[in-house]
């Protein structure tokens, strides 16, 4: 029997050497990104605020890493079919996704036949912006401010039709969740998608909606709608004399966020990159001028904090959710 005598650091250099071996690669990987166009889905239809802000970061992204980032948009299922698709891909950070709070913090607790987890299937990146949410009612409503509608809604229970872009939505939630808090009886008409539900409202065929404001904004400075508040936990600065909803109704809030996200195991130097530079994207005074002129206010958050931000919706989502009775349906 033959014997192999080896010393202490020949040993210690053979343990390490697959580690060695590796590290190499990963870095060789990390600055060749992106060797290829970079694939940034967006779940929705094309022309929403989720779709403009992620062809505005696009260019600026081209520029940074010298290859193109080609917007595609894979809409259905309420965001899931895009989601999911991310979801599936390879984590090297050549198929990313431009999402939404409800996708990733609330389908799950909504739909039976989820294919992913929004929170488990993802590397979060960057949080991007938050887009403004507005309590607007139609003109023949007799109330301008959050404790006249109550009133008025308590004086004509079950007669106050809300509508939304259909169960489970964030129009939906918003409304039933203000029901709870105000005491309030009013019957819920969902449609399929939001521009409906607005059209009917501005129509007077119901007569609430909470809705972001790149859908009501317009209606309300040419009179077809009112503003009664926004209903983030904060005024905002894109909408300063616009109270919040929490003002008269303490603990209320839905702030609606849209983020970037890559599949599981993303490494983490890459996801750092990827933040910083869409960091700086946002900062951009012509991106912020035009998610502004929209009602989006662009932020900047390091993927840490956007992880447990997302972490901490899902919990509170399901919660509501829960609370609120609503049950789970097919997308």
């Amino acid at each position: 029997m033959t014997r192999l005598h080896l010393s202490r650091r020949a040993a210690l250099s053979l343990l390490a050497a697959p580690a060695i071996a590796a590290a190499p690669r990963a870095a060789r990987a990390q600055e060749g990104y992106p060797n290829r166009p970079v694939n940034v889905i967006v779940p929705w239809a094309p022309g929403g605020s989720t779709d403009i802000l992620a062809r505005m970061l696009a260019e600026p992204l081209r520029m940074a890493f010298g290859q193109p980032f080609v917007v595609e948009n894979r809409s259905g299922a309420s965001g899931n079919i895009g989601s999911s698709f991310v979801a599936r891909s390879a984590p090297d950070g050549h198929t990313l996704l431009v999402g939404s709070m409800s996708t990733h913090a609330m389908n799950d607790a909504l739909f039976s036949n989820m294919t992913f987890n929004g929170v488990e299937d993802f590397t979060p990146i960057a949080l991007l912006a938050y887009v403004l949410n507005t309590m607007v009612v139609h003109p023949s409503v007799p109330a301008n401010t959050v404790p006249e509608f109550i009133a008025y809604a308590k004086a004509n229970s079950g007669k106050v039709a809300y509508a939304s872009a259909g169960a489970g939505s964030t129009n939906h939630l918003c409304a039933a969740m203000f029901a709870q808090m105000a005491g309030l009886d009013m019957v819920h008409v969902p449609y399929r998608g939001g521009a409906p539900a607005v059209l009917d409202t501005v129509a007077g065929q119901t007569q609430l909606l909470f809705s972001a404001g790149t859908q009501t904004l317009d209606h309300v400075r040419n009179g077809r709608l009112k503003l009664l508040a926004v209903t983030e936990g904060q005024r905002s600065p894109l909408l300063p004399d616009a109270p919040t909803v929490s003002e008269s109704l303490p603990g209320y809030e839905m702030a609606v966020w849209y983020a970037a996200l890559g599949p599981k195991g993303m490494p983490p130097a890459l996801t750092s990159r990827l933040n910083a530079e869409m960091n700086k994207a946002l900062m951009l005074p012509d991106v912020k001028d035009k998610m502004a002129a929209i009602g989006v206010e662009v932020v900047n958050e390091t993927p840490a904090a956007f992880g447990e931000r997302l972490r901490q919706d899902a919990v509170k989502w399901r919660k509501v959710i829960q609370d609120l009775g609503i049950d789970k349906t097919d997308a």
